[in-house]
């Protein structure tokens, strides 16, 4: 009897479901609809009435089963009583889902699944035995507080296909056989043992980065930290287990074709275009499509997307690459969307050949947006198609008169991208050979094909396009990869467009691309960011689903920790103030100062600082008439210099015809000798006159970008007060032989690097962050 006639609730309730869990599953149209064929099926072999044992098995086979052209195997199976076990049912989804294309050799799905094997009790009573004779002793020790599931596990291991609540009652029925019941002693809860303390890890192993000739160490693979989406990701070879995945009957022959040639390696790619400068949102993509392989024991190429001639150059190719190596990756290969034009061409002559492409004549501004007017030309001849797209090829048609188009539809309603496009300008590596240049959406997926990558990964935004990347590889019948998407990476207080970031140059708000303010990767090396903290930064972050957006705090801090460990303290003065000592314990002699340079760590060795009779504080050390609580030089207040054995007293205060302090005259006493002071001061002696750049926020507001945050735009939101140069800093000597991007903690005061701007007679340092967060920022 068919159950066309009997209303949806009552069947599902009639298979054994509650009347909730029914209410529930019948929200969802699409299993609701499985279900019902599932049942009538079922019912069309065992008769209206189906058992509860039956029902639940449908339930989960209609549940969980993704590809719905199995539906009508697997029912049959249950129906026929060939499957009768959850167990079963579990082997069953996972050999239809290894096996995407039909038809199934049943005699393996048989063999695979248990299908006709039946486990005697005695089958079970015996490998119940087996066990607890394995485990007798400790048994009789341990009691009812041995873990029975050891026992449990070992049977079922030697019977696959065995229920495992008969396995259990077996179990519970030799060990009180063995045991007796319960005691008194049985039922006294087991004393909790004391955790011993962790062992503290061994760090775990670094690669070495090389930095001006310096070599520094980088934490290894960063997907030893990352978690989220990338623990679903399918192994290599296995696309069809993904959800959403389109299997067609060349699939299996295509991967075999794949797994040929990779081996069963991981491959992924960073595809950047070449048009800009990357910045911190490009280091997440960085880091997971390198870290991912690099985990994997895999590869990842570096790919240019130079699709777009207009807007592509040199320095930017040669700057990307910079700053990938620079994050500590090597690419497999670099390669270029360019190398395969050939190919592509040939593949677009072939979609059309296959009638899944026509040219178009609609203009640009007709098809932009999601409800663009259909094409007239949607339907034209296949043959007329291959002469004007030649026609295109020839140079025969002016810029925005022809379009080529693919046939179908994309997960977000845009319909019949454009494949390729007219463009008069010249490539910077195929000179004027082409005047049509492919679109993303038709290179795309078939560079990752040509490539075999195995898992193509891109920010959310991309998700839309998912939908075209397995058309266009089933479409043309080649090895089609998996595309996973992720949440793309935002700081707050900062613009990335290229095109924001140059209205800024424009504007004179920045200097260029790598103006340190700017969260641009070139920039914030130039500021003296590490690239150790920035890929801890990605690894803290994660990778999610969701977009994230990040406080530059969490990143600065991220920076302190590296720099707490690589950069050598050295003494700085920004706003100098003179102290002459008239009592220098060697008046006619200079003396050299040891300072460590890392003090909690002086096996790292020590540099010499000049101390002389003439050193210089920071004005704010001094106070000539100090607040409560305040505890640096003051008048009666002494101080110890940092280093030096020595706390100094004033003596003497000159000051200029305007009242201004110019001068201290002091004098000083060994440590050893003097009360000990309140405070210990920075100084420095003989030094070297530097130019300091101190960076604050570059925007105001949170979200620049933000009409209603911003009204007047985020060029009106620019932190008038960003960059503080302090022209004739002083440095001590030791940093004399500095280079560009040396770095260097200047005690008290901050983490500073050395800028290429910098002279053989001037050295230039900009303030990469504090030595402490500042609670007004958090």
């Amino acid at each position: 009897m068919a159950a066309d006639g009997v209303d949806s609730l009552s069947l599902l309730i009639s298979i054994g479901l509650s009347e909730s869990k029914a209410r529930e599953t019948l929200r969802n149209e699409a299993l609701t609809a499985q279900l019902r064929e599932a049942v009538v099926q079922a019912q069309g072999i065992l008769g209206p009435a189906l058992d509860k044992t039956v029902g639940t098995l449908l339930y989960n086979a209609a549940s969980r089963l993704k590809d719905p052209k199995h539906l009508s195997f697997l029912v049959g199976y249950i129906a026929n009583k060939k499957i009768v076990t959850d167990l079963q049912l579990n082997a069953a989804l996972e050999y239809v889902k290894s096996h995407p294309v039909a038809p199934i050799d049943a005699a393996d799905f048989d063999r695979e699944c248990g299908i006709g094997v039946t486990v005697t009790p005695e089958q079970i009573e015996e490998a119940v035995e087996m066990a607890i004779n394995k485990h007798k002793a400790q048994l009789l020790s341990e009691r009812y507080r041995f873990s029975m599931g050891l026992l449990m596990g070992e049977a079922r291991s030697k019977l696959k296909w065995a229920d495992g609540k008969i396995i259990k009652n077996e179990v519970d029925l030799q060990v009180l056989h063995l045991l007796g019941p319960k005691t008194e002693a049985d039922l006294e809860r087991k004393p909790k043992a004391l955790k011993p303390r962790a062992v503290e890890p061994e760090k775990k192993g670094k690669a070495a980065v090389v930095e001006n000739g310096e070599v520094y160490q980088e934490t290894k693979s960063l997907m030893e930290q990352l978690r989220g989406e990338a623990l679903k990701f399918h192994k290599p070879g296995e696309n069809y287990k993904t959800e959403g995945y389109v299997v067609t009957p060349s699939t299996m022959n295509l991967l075999k074709r794949h797994l040929e040639i990779t081996g069963g390696q991981v491959r992924t790619r960073f595809p950047p275009e070449p048009n800009g400068i990357l910045h911190i949102g490009h280091a997440k993509a960085i880091n997971f499509n390198f870290g991912f392989a690099k985990a994997n024991s895999g590869i990842c190429f570096l790919r240019y997307d130079d699709t777009n001639p207009e807007k592509e150059e040199e320095k930017y190719f040669t700057a990307i690459r910079d700053i990938v190596e620079w994050l500590g990756y090597t690419p497999h290969a670099v390669t270029h969307a360019s190398d395969y034009f050939d190919q592509l061409y040939a593949w677009a002559v072939e979609l059309i050949q296959r009638g899944h492409a026509y040219v178009c004549h609609q203009k640009v501004e007709e098809i932009k947006g999601h409800n663009p007017p259909p094409s007239p030309w949607r339907d034209r001849p296949v043959e007329e198609s291959l002469l004007l797209f030649e026609d295109m090829r020839k140079g025969k048609f002016g810029e925005g008169e022809a379009t080529l188009r693919m046939k179908l539809v994309m997960e977000d309603g845009k319909m019949d991208p454009v494949a390729y496009r007219i463009k008069y300008t010249p490539h910077h590596r195929s000179g004027d050979k082409w005047c049509i240049y492919p679109t993303y959406d038709y290179t795309h997926c078939l560079c990752d094909s040509l490539e075999d990558i195995t898992h193509s990964l891109c920010t959310k935004e991309f998700q839309a396009r998912r939908s075209s990347y397995y058309w266009l590889c089933n479409a043309l019948d080649v090895y089609c990869p998996v595309q996973w998407e992720y949440g793309r990476l935002n700081l707050l207080y900062t613009v990335v467009s290229k095109r924001k970031i140059i209205r800024l140059v424009e504007a004179g708000a920045v200097r260029d691309w790598d103006d340190p303010r700017l969260f641009t990767l070139t920039a914030l090396r130039r500021r003296g960011f590490p690239p150790e903290a920035i890929n801890n930064f990605c690894a803290k972050v994660g990778v999610t689903v969701a977009q994230c957006t990040m406080e530059p705090h969490m990143l600065e801090a991220c920076v302190r920790e590296v720099l707490n460990e690589q950069a050598p303290r050295v003494m700085a003065v920004l706003e100098p103030l003179r102290l002459t000592i008239t009592n220098f314990p060697a008046p006619h002699q200079n003396l050299d100062v040891l300072v460590p340079n890392f003090p909690a760590d002086e096996t790292k060795g020590f540099h010499k600082v000049p101390f002389q009779p003439t050193v210089y504080i920071e004005q704010s050390d001094f106070r000539e008439v100090p607040d409560k609580g305040y505890k640096r030089l003051a008048p009666g207040q002494p101080v110890g210099l940092r280093h030096t054995g020595y706390v100094i007293a004033v003596q003497n205060i000159i000051k200029d015809t305007s009242g201004r302090v110019q001068e201290l005259e002091v004098t000083c006493t060994k440590s050893e000798a003097a009360e000990k002071p309140k405070a210990f001061i920075h100084w420095v002696s003989d030094p070297l006159v530097c130019k300091v750049r101190q960076y604050e926020r570059l925007f105001l507001h949170k979200n620049p970008e933000d009409p209603s945050e911003v009204p007047g735009g985020f060029l009106s939101d620019v932190n008038p007060n960003s960059l503080f140069v302090t022209e004739e800093a002083l440095v001590d000597r030791s940093v004399c032989e500095a280079k560009p991007f040396d770095k260097f903690q200047f005690e008290r005061l901050g983490y500073f690097s050395v800028d290429p701007d910098s002279t053989n007679t001037k050295l230039v340092f900009n303030r990469t962050v504090t030595l402490k967060e500042d609670p007004g920022k958090v």
